[in-house]
């Protein structure tokens, strides 16, 4: 394919050149013409006219043209001329598309390699496996009692079983029973809702979060009740007035909490003080006032109980688990920086994991406030220094031949994909082994050179990291509880110093053998040699990132101070409203599904705001109306096109007001509408004359409590929260029922069947991964339990234990079958969305990458801030990937009617998309570094580059616009699809010719020569690689879309029959 150059006077000679395959035969053609001023640029002839000038090689009529001198050009002639050069092309604007039949697939192998990127919890048994279901629990049972005998565990247990248990002595007292009154069990349910198994500044927090919600709960509902028996008319329709401020409050405060996530304890107490004032002991003859004060001071005195263990048993104030996540990150980076990775890909998902936990530990310490020996300031330092050298590690390769001996190391390499040899110019491994002697002759000499540097250097670099967690462990003052050893040494400014001397000398040797006459002047027949070199830098860069965070630390250990120092929480509100702390993530449940959706709902923002710039071509430099007011920030960003720019103060009012009113029509008000609707169906019999004696006798409204409990807004019901925790509530009832009847009502007995059921129930609730059925068993136990001290047994442990445990299981049940039902939350529904999504935001990145670090215009290169963004939308892109990987295990606990769930397939596509990105990233950095000339020096060359650089990229862009679009609607995909790989073919051979041709012209100057000998070609290497190595993960991106939702035709392979969608 060739493109044509414009003449001077207009006219447009075609050339056409046939391309060279195996496997297809066709001609291209790139036809540029000037632009008649007189012609529109946005009409289209008709479709068959327009195609045939796309295909027509012939030399536009003369006589069809005016002389430019002989037409008036009006305004936007002019705009459109000073914007556009005056050229255009033919096929108006298409990219060149070339169609290759599809590749024959091999089911089987495709499913071997989508086993080996299955995440961890599928290692693990089924869940739903009654055969299974035994062994499992034995195991956990054992895991457990050793978690709780050996670790931190066993404090937290202790923390909150004490303030549970104390709270329940003090109410089988009968003295203090009398002075609180009947429902002097809301002080344990206080305790256990805010146990202290938490941070001090988590604590004070929470307590102060359940009192103002419980205050608020029993303020709406007096408001209520006062309302319902103001007038006698009022009085005989009292149970709608109460069941219209229920349902009210109840919508709001479940919009609340699914919008808000801060405000989970407020809300959730917020709710049960609501449910106990419109419905326990209602009437419409006169209010009890009373009871408002029976429920709010034992709830006071519960709070006041947890916040003083909290305080007094082994406080913590938030440096343990900033020392816990600090620890585990080096622990993961020293693993990082192995010799051997037997296992690269689950290494590499470590790191990305050890990634986020770093911005997670940051948050809760700030979140809250914290009295530790490290100032917020430095954390974050500290954690954006972790994540550097994180992501340089992640640029590291595990399939390098430097560390092994020169003899045997070409023959050692096994890569885990295909090469593609014809994609990268003259960096292919078409001798598959080194048959050049002379080749071989110069790996000898390169890896006989940088291997003892090399490997010094990552020694160097493994001390001192196990030098910067030993001091930063004993800052903790946790290093005899959490490690490193004793052996390993504290001494952090020699270990700096050492790694400074490594980094010097190996810098030394690097270019000792760049500058070697026994290397070739030109790389292009030892591409060996460059996969080294490749392979070098980013180890000085990995080594330089540490070096970074030593020096920081070794700030930070010069000025640490004696004591620890209070600081107040740090984080900005707007938002620490949508975040809340470990303890609070862990016992809401749902934490992958939240997590989830918040980390998608970020990256979309960062997203938005670059498909939202407005595309702004730059001006010619002798246009006269060119100022400093034109914006040329955003000159090489291809984005959508703002529209309707008459009255933007006008048209954000109205976005604004179209944005709320589009926002009650999301999951909030879906959540909100059916957790009231089930509350309020459920407390019907509260509002009618003839069921107050059983409605209030068993305590039923403990029922609607737990609907409202168990109701979450991010996790669907599924058949294994059922079970669980229907039977948690049946357990907590027959064991409190055998604790009364065992002696009578024997206080002492009842204690001691309270030690053993509340022990391994308090840590299901507090620590284990099921915190929703735990919260049930408590509840159960001590309501019923302690409702029969207060009854004395009458009329019989049995019926009571039967009443409220029906009570309780009639809520759990009715409140997992409606979020089942109604709006549920399907996973393996979200995860082909998420995935789709994510292919689509990678999509965005590329473009973006392209267009910003790659072809730039002169003047226009990347800023610090340029960099400094793209690795924040990085991160949380490595982020989403972490979450998609979560959000595929919980598939595991959904039933499907129609076909199991098979997870291959999209776990290999949630890995090749996340490879893909990786190689986006790889050639981001690599762009940094690798400037060919003949991109924007040379105005000639680069618009022969043009058409071949918008192929190669609009191919991609269009295969995951058609694959995520597919994906997401749940549609085929087309059998025929534009290749990526033969466009970029076209644009490596097209360069490789350029780059020749300007070689031989003699233009390039000296240093630039010598530039290209030593680290040109190097980078060259990375940057083609990875955009390679886009174009093949396309290709499997490809593959696996068309397993998961079929392909268009009559093809056995793709039948829809044996692969199911979801």
């Amino acid at each position: 394919m060739a493109s044509d150059r414009v003449k001077s006077n207009g006219s447009t000679p075609a050339e056409e050149n046939a391309q060279n395959g195996t496997s297809v035969e066709r001609g291209f053609s790139r036809l540029l013409h000037r632009h008649s001023h007189g012609t529109r640029r946005h009409v289209r002839d008709a479709s068959m006219d327009s195609l045939d000038r796309i295909y027509d090689t012939r030399t536009e009529s003369k006589s069809l043209r005016l002389p430019a001198a002989e037409r008036s050009m009006t305004s936007e002639d002019k705009h459109y001329a000073n914007n556009s050069y005056g050229i255009s092309e033919l096929r108006d604007g298409f990219f060149d598309a070339v169609f290759l039949p599809p590749e024959r697939v091999d089911f089987q192998d495709l499913m071997r390699q989508a086993e080996l990127t299955l995440p961890y919890a599928f290692r693990k048994k089924d869940p739903l496996s009654i055969r299974n279901f035994l062994p499992k629990q034995w195991h956990e049972i054992k895991g457990v009692v050793r978690r709780v005998t050996t670790t931190r565990a066993g404090i937290r247990l202790v923390k909150s079983f004490l303030a549970f248990f104390i709270a329940y002595i003090l109410c089988l007292i009968p003295s203090v029973r009398a002075r609180l009154g009947r429902y002097c069990y809301v002080m344990v349910i206080s305790t256990i809702i805010n146990h202290p198994a938490r941070t001090l500044g988590a604590q004070v927090d929470g307590t102060v979060q359940t009192i103002i919600g419980t205050a608020t709960g029993l303020g709406w509902g007096a408001f209520g009740l006062w309302v319902s028996t103001a007038t006698a008319t009022a009085r005989i329709g009292y149970g709608g007035i109460l069941a219209v401020f229920l349902f009210l409050y109840i919508f709001l405060a479940a919009c609340l909490r699914s919008y808000y996530i801060r405000t989970y304890q407020a809300v959730i107490c917020a709710g049960i003080a609501i449910s106990y004032t419109c419905l326990a002991e209602v009437s419409g003859n006169k209010v009890s006032w009373s009871k408002l004060l029976a429920y709010g001071i034992p709830w006071v005195l519960g709070q006041a109980i947890s916040l003083v263990i909290c305080c007094t048993v082994v406080p913590d104030a938030g440096a343990r688990p900033l020392a816990v996540s600090l620890h585990q990150a080096f622990a993961v980076m020293l693993d990082g920086l192995g010799l051997t990775r037997v296992e690269s890909r689950r290494l590499r998902r470590r790191l990305t994991q050890t990634f986020v936990a770093m911005s997670q530990a940051y948050r809760d310490l700030v979140i809250d406030f914290s009295i530790t020996l490290f100032a917020p300031k430095d954390v974050l330092a500290l954690r954006n220094l972790i994540q550097g050298v994180i992501r340089a590690l992640l640029s590291l390769h595990s399939e390098t031949r430097i560390l092994g001996r020169p003899e045997e190391a070409p023959n050692e390499l096994n890569h885990n994909r295909p090469i593609l040899d014809e994609f990268i110019v003259d960096m292919d491994e078409k001798c598959h082994g080194l048959e050049n002697e002379e080749e071989r002759r110069i790996v000898k000499f390169v890896v006989g050179n940088l291997a003892e540097p090399t490997e010094k250097l990552l020694l160097s670099m493994e001390s001192a990291l196990s030098s910067c967690d030993a001091v930063l462990m004993e800052m903790c003052g946790h290093r005899q509880y959490l490690g490193p050893p004793k052996n390993v040494s504290n001494d952090l400014p020699g270990a700096l110093v050492k790694l400074r001397r490594r980094i010097i000398t190996f810098s030394n040797c690097q270019d000792n053998v760049l500058e070697s006459d026994s290397l070739p002047a030109s790389y292009a027949e030892s591409p060996e040699v460059v996969k080294l070199f490749a392979y070098c830098r980013p180890v000085h860069q990995a080594a330089t990132a540490i070096e970074a965070l030593l020096v920081k630390v070794n700030e930070m250990q010069q000025r640490r101070p004696k004591w620890p120092k209070f600081h107040p929480p740090s984080y900005p509100f707007w938002k620490a409203i949508h975040r809340t702390n470990a303890q609070v993530r862990h016992d809401r449940g749902g934490v992958t599904a939240g997590s989830y959706f918040k980390s998608f709902s970020d990256i979309a923002v960062i997203i938005q705001k670059i498909k939202s710039r407005d595309f702004q071509p730059l001006p010619r430099d002798d246009d006269e109306s060119t100022g400093e007011e034109h914006d040329t920030s955003y000159a090489t960003m291809t984005a959508d096109e703002l529209e309707d720019d008459y009255n933007m103060k006008t048209n954000q009012v109205r976005h604004k007001i179209w944005g709320y009113l589009h926002r009650l029509q999301g999951f909030e008000t879906r959540f909100g509408l059916k957790t009231a609707a089930i509350t309020s169906l459920l407390s019907i019999p509260a509002w009618q004359s003839r069921n107050h004696g059983w409605w209030d006798g068993y305590e039923v409204w403990w029922g609607v409590v737990m609907a409202w409990l168990i109701m979450g807004p991010r996790t669907g019901g599924n058949i294994q929260d059922l079970f669980t925790r229907a039977l948690c509530a049946v357990l907590g009832s027959l064991w409190a029922g055998l604790s009364y009847a065992a002696d009578n009502g024997n206080p002492y007995v009842i204690a001691v069947f309270a030690v053993i059921y509340m022990l391994p129930m308090i840590y299901r609730y507090t620590q284990s991964a099921h915190p929703r059925s735990g919260l049930v068993g408590c509840i159960s136990f001590t309501v019923v339990s302690l409702a029969e001290v207060s009854a004395q047994g009458k009329p019989s442990p049995a019926t009571i234990a039967a009443t409220h445990g029906t009570a309780m299981v009639v809520g759990v049940v009715a409140s997992v079958i409606v979020n089942w039902i109604l709006w549920p939350f399907v996973a393996r529904h979200d995860l082909r969305k998420a995935v789709a999504t994510m292919m689509f935001y990678c999509s965005i990145v590329y473009r973006s990458i392209v267009s910003r670090y790659v072809y730039y215009e002169e003047g226009d290169e990347p800023t610090e801030d340029d960099i400094r963004a793209s690795e924040i939308l990085e991160g949380r892109l490595r982020e989403g990937f972490v979450r998609l990987r979560q959000l595929l295990g919980l598939t595991r606990h959904e039933i499907r009617l129609r076909a199991s769930f098979d997870p291959l397939p999209y776990s290999a596509l949630i890995d090749a998309c996340e490879r893909f990105f990786e190689y986006i990233v790889t050639a981001r950095q690599a762009s940094l570094f690798y400037h060919p000339h003949f991109i924007r020096d040379n105005t000639e060359f680069a618009i022969d580059l043009l058409g071949h650089r918008r192929d190669a990229i609009a191919a991609i862009l269009t295969n995951l616009y058609v694959l995520s679009g597919a994906l997401r609607a749940d549609r085929k995909v087309p059998k025929y699809l534009p290749s990526a790989a033969a466009a970029r073919k076209q644009l490596l051979d097209q360069m490789r010719a350029l780059e020749a041709e300007l070689a031989a012209s003699g233009r390039l100057s000296a240093n630039e020569k010598s530039e290209g000998k030593k680290w040109a070609q190097i980078y060259s290497h990375s940057y083609n690689e990875s955009l390679t190595g886009c174009v093949e993960q396309l290709e499997e991106l490809e593959k696996y879309t068309k397993l998961i939702v079929g392909e268009q035709g009559f093809d056995y392979a793709y039948a829809d029959e044996k692969w199911p969608s979801s």
